[in-house]
C-alpha cells in the first residue's frame, strides 16, 4: 500500500479585529504573504490584511487509504480555529478543502515523463 497526500486548505475571514490586532497582523504579513504559501504539515498561513480581512492555511498531511482524507481534514481546520483563537483572532465564515494528490490528473509534464518511462 502507497502513501496518499493530502492537501488541505482552510478559508476564512477575520472578524471583529481590534486595532491592536490589525496592527499586530500588519506588522506580520511579510511573514504570511502568498508569495511564501506553501503546504505544510504544521499549516502555512497567508493574508493581505491591507487589502481585505480574508486568510487561508495550508496543510499537508498522510494517509495510508482515501478515507484517511476525511480525518485529516478534520484535524487541519482544528488546527487553524486553534491558531486564531489562541491569538484572540475572531474569525468567519471557514471552508475547507481537500485534495487527494493521488487522484490529481497528471500535468502535461507528468503525462510525458510517465510515457517515456513506461509507467
Amino acid at each position: 500500500m502507497s502513501t496518499r497526500t493530502f492537501r488541505i486548505t482552510v478559508r476564512g475571514a477575520f472578524e471583529d479585529l481590534t486595532d491592536a490586532q490589525r496592527a499586530a497582523l500588519l506588522a506580520d504579513a511579510a511573514e504570511h504573504d502568498v508569495l511564501r504559501a506553501a503546504f505544510t504539515p504544521g499549516g502555512s498561513l497567508t493574508y493581505d490584511i491591507a487589502a481585505r480581512p480574508a486568510f487561508t492555511f495550508r496543510f499537508s498531511a498522510t494517509g495510508e487509504e482515501e478515507e484517511d482524507i476525511l480525518e485529516a481534514t478534520e484535524q487541519a481546520e482544528e488546527a487553524a480555529k486553534a491558531w486564531l483563537t489562541e491569538r484572540g483572532y475572531g474569525f468567519k465564515r471557514l471552508r475547507t478543502t481537500a485534495e487527494d494528490l493521488s487522484r490529481a490528473p497528471l500535468g502535461k509534464r507528468r503525462r510525458r515523463t510517465a510515457r517515456t518511462s513506461g509507467t
